[in-house]
């Protein structure tokens, strides 16, 4: 049925095309800059792509001669390019190249939508809606940071809001040289990474405390999350994490409680602080984590000593006792200068993090004590697709595929069919 009635679909379309473009030749476009009416300059048939073959049309170009713009309304309202592909056809090409490399998303696109096209085309698609998407971010970001916009109405915010946030790596690329263009002009160098071949990308998770179901003993998984991300500092993921609570509507100053569970970096601690009314938790298996150190280098890695050890350790941190433990770390003595430095560095740990540790509490108000959802949404935002076998990473092209990827695990994909496609060098 798609192979006979496809010839029918494209016909159809072309008809739209046309009437459109009996339409568009009527109105004269006035230019942005000056305000003035455009002159018509001239008129060529173009042809681009669509999802049931290639669509064609005469396109004519107007120009201000008082400043030297020109447009062409009709590509301009299809949102197309001459030679490119339609903004349908490019919203599902990047659909597939959000979930698979750009050269099995160009297979797939045969496949799955009978549409041939280059590894290059898809890439292409995908580079001019994630810049569209992140200027849409940005642009949203912005406006709700700023305490004067009007956000989301905030009578039914939730009493309690849980906020982890972490960060891992990604590959960049860092090459000096890049390949010529067909001119013999060479291309300009790609932007130094401070970082050296690997950047950190920052990712958080908000939800509600009571969207976590039991799906099996001892194991929850959540109803709802809303993932935020970014290829920025640390003021730039909290930005985005606090602009996105305001568009959800899950923040009010006066009544919101907000749970931030981090790892013990002080990146995070330090901007914490735009949250008034906050508690700060202290992830519970980082914490272990430093107990397992000390433990190993004591007792030997692997030994049921230092595993019963570090039992007894989470069990009275799971029950609140964090100053037992320190003042019962404080008893130990150390027979090596390594042993006493590692030691002393627990302690230190423990002790400075030791009011984001009261871990009974906290169970006991289903907050939760560890930053598991974070570390998921790493391997789903990041992992799955941007840490493949060999893979390295433009600063641009990351933070597009970044946004991209975020609408669609946020169930938000539908937004892109209300941005226009934006050109890119």
């Amino acid at each position: 049925m798609e192979i006979e009635f496809r010839p029918r679909m494209l016909e159809a379309l072309q008809a739209k095309v046309n009437v459109l473009a009996d339409v568009v030749r009527t109105q004269i476009p006035v230019c942005a800059q000056c305000g003035q009416p455009m002159k018509r300059h001239d008129s060529e048939t173009i042809h681009w792509l669509a999802r049931f073959g290639r669509l064609n049309a005469a396109v004519e170009r107007y120009r201000c001669r008082g400043c030297k713009q020109k447009c062409r309304p009709l590509l301009d309202l299809l949102g197309v390019e001459p030679g490119r592909i339609s903004g349908s056809l490019a919203r599902l090409l990047t659909l597939l190249a959000v979930v698979a490399p750009y050269t099995l998303a160009a297979r797939l696109a045969w496949l799955l939508l009978g549409v041939k096209i280059s590894p290059m085309g898809v890439w292409n698609a995908t580079q001019r809606l994630g810049e569209a998407a992140v200027r849409h971010s940005a642009a949203l970001s912005q406006y709700h940071w700023d305490s004067r916009s009007t956000g989301v109405p905030t009578q039914d915010a939730p009493p309690v809001v849980v906020l982890s946030v972490d960060g891992c790596m990604l590959g960049m690329q860092v090459r000096k040289q890049r390949r010529r263009r067909q001119g013999g002009e060479p291309l300009p160098p790609l932007p130094p990474v401070e970082a050296g071949q690997f950047q950190e990308v920052k990712t958080g998770v908000l939800l509600l405390p009571g969207e976590r179901v039991e799906t099996s003993p001892g194991r929850r998984s959540l109803v709802r999350r809303f993932l935020v991300s970014c290829l920025g500092n640390a003021d730039d993921i909290f930005r985005h994490l606090y602009a996105q609570l305001r568009e959800l509507g899950w923040l009010d100053t006066a009544r919101t409680l907000v749970v931030v569970v981090g790892d013990g970096a002080e990146w995070i601690w330090n901007r914490a602080t735009i949250f008034v009314n906050r508690c700060e938790i202290l992830d519970f298996w980082h914490a272990l984590e430093h107990a397992w150190e000390f433990a190993q280098a004591c007792y030997g890695e692997g030994s049921q000593q230092a595993d019963r050890w570090v039992h007894r350790i989470a069990e009275d941190l799971r029950a609140g006792k964090v100053e037992e433990v320190i003042a019962r770390l404080k008893r130990i003595r150390p027979k090596t200068p390594e042993l006493r430095e590692k030691l002393e560095g627990l302690i230190r740990y423990y002790s400075t993090n030791s009011t984001r540790m009261h871990y009974d509490e906290y169970l006991r108000l289903g907050y939760g004590i560890g930053s598991g959802a974070v570390e998921s949404a790493h391997k789903q935002v990041v992992h799955a697709r941007f840490r493949q076998a060999g893979m390295r990473w433009s600063e641009s092209g990351a933070r597009r595929l970044l946004a991209l990827r975020l609408l669609l695990l946020n169930d938000n994909w539908a937004l892109l069919d209300r941005l226009a496609m934006v050109s890119v060098a």
